[in-house]
C-alpha cells in the first residue's frame, strides 16, 4: 500500500510498524536503520514528539548500550524491553528490531509472537493516536480504518474510527461489514429501535445473491444454502421458508430497498454488533 508509507514517515510509530509488517518488507537493511533510531529514540521518552530522520544519529541514551547491535547486551536486553511495552507503540518498533537483526536467533515460537505484536491492531491504533496529537486526522483516519480491518472484533477499534470521523465532521450512523464500509446510496438510520440499512449493500459485501419481485415488492438473499425473504412494509419474512415476524419492516427509501440489519445479518449466519459512542453498526463473519 502507498498511503500507509508516506504515513509512516510522518511519526515514529507509523515508520516502524509500517516497515516491519506485511506491506513492506522490502529493504531489510534500511528498515533495520530506521527501526533502530525509532527504537532509540522512543525508550529515551521522546515517543511522542519525535520525527525519525534516519541520517540523523539519535542523541547517546541509555540504549546506546543497552539496545545497539554490537552492545553485549542488545538481544536480551530487547527480549527484557519488549515485555514492558508490547502492547505500547514501541512494542512494534523493539519487535521489528529484533525480527531485523536477531532472526536467526530467535525460536518459532518468539517469532511468531514477535509478528503478532509488530502487526496487530493495537500498534496500527496507537499509530492513528499519533497522527491525530499532529493534526494530521486524515491520515490517522486512514491508519485506524486499517487498525479496525486487522482485528473486526474489537469495538473499541470502531469508537475510535468514529470519533477522528467526527473531527472531519462525518456523522450519523456507520456501517461495517468484515471490517470494510460498503458502498451506499442511502446511509444506515435508526427507525423504532431498529437499526435499517440498505439491503442491498450489506448483501453483497455478506457475498450473497439478491433479487427483486417487483410484484410482490419483495427482496430475496441466498447465501450458504440459506434462503431470506422480505416483503417491503410488511413485518412478514421467510428464513428457509419459515416464517418469522419482524420488529420494523423493509422499506424504500430513495429507491433503495433498507431493512433492519440485526435481522438480516443474524439470519445468514453473520455476528452482529452495536458500537453505541460511535453509532456503528459492526458486523462480521465469525471463521
Amino acid at each position: 500500500m502507498k498511503k500507509p508509507m508516506m504515513i509512516a514517515a510522518s511519526c515514529v510509530v507509523a515508520t516502524s510498524l509500517m516497515a516491519g509488517s506485511a506491506l513492506a518488507k522490502s529493504d531489510n537493511d534500511n528498515r533495520s536503520d530506521r527501526a533502530e533510531a525509532a527504537a532509540q529514540a522512543i525508550t529515551a521518552g521522546k515517543e511522542k514528539d519525535v520525527k525519525v530522520k534516519v541520517e540523523v544519529e539519535p542523541k547517546a541514551s541509555v540504549t546506546g548500550t543497552t539496545y545497539e547491535s554490537n552492545g553485549k547486551n542488545g538481544y536480551k536486553g530487547l527480549l527484557n524491553a519488549i515485555e514492558n511495552v508490547k502492547d505500547k507503540p514501541a512494542g512494534a518498533v523493539l519487535a521489528d528490531l529484533l525480527l531485523t537483526k536477531y532472526e536467526t536467533q530467535l525460536t518459532a515460537e518468539k517469532k511468531a509472537e514477535l509478528e503478532a505484536i509488530v502487526e496487530k491492531d493495537a500498534a496500527l491504533s496507537a499509530a492513528a493516536d499519533l497522527l491525530d496529537n499532529q493534526g494530521n486526522v486524515t491520515d490517522a483516519v486512514y491508519v485506524q480504518k486499517e487498525a479496525v480491518k486487522a482485528n473486526v472484533k474489537n469495538l473499541n477499534a470502531y469508537k475510535k474510527l468514529g470519533k477522528l470521523y467526527k473531527k472531519l465532521g462525518k456523522s450519523g450512523v456507520q456501517l461495517y461489514v468484515n471490517g470494510e464500509e460498503p458502498s451506499m446510496e442511502v446511509r444506515p438510520f435508526i427507525r423504532e429501535g431498529s437499526t435499517l440499512v440498505p439491503f442491498r449493500a450489506i448483501s453483497e459485501a455478506l457475498k450473497a445473491e439478491v433479487s427483486w419481485n417487483p410484484e410482490e415488492r419483495s427482496v430475496t438473499v441466498t447465501r450458504d444454502g440459506i434462503t431470506v425473504k422480505l416483503f417491503v412494509d410488511s413485518t412478514k419474512a421467510y428464513v428457509n421458508g419459515k416464517e418469522v415476524t419482524l420488529e420494523v419492516p423493509a422499506a424504500i427509501v430513495e429507491g433503495n430497498t433498507v431493512v433492519p440489519a440485526r435481522f438480516v445479518s443474524e439470519a445468514l449466519k453473520a455476528v452482529v454488533k452495536w458500537e453505541e459512542e460511535s453509532k456503528s453498526v459492526v458486523i462480521y463473519e465469525d471463521k
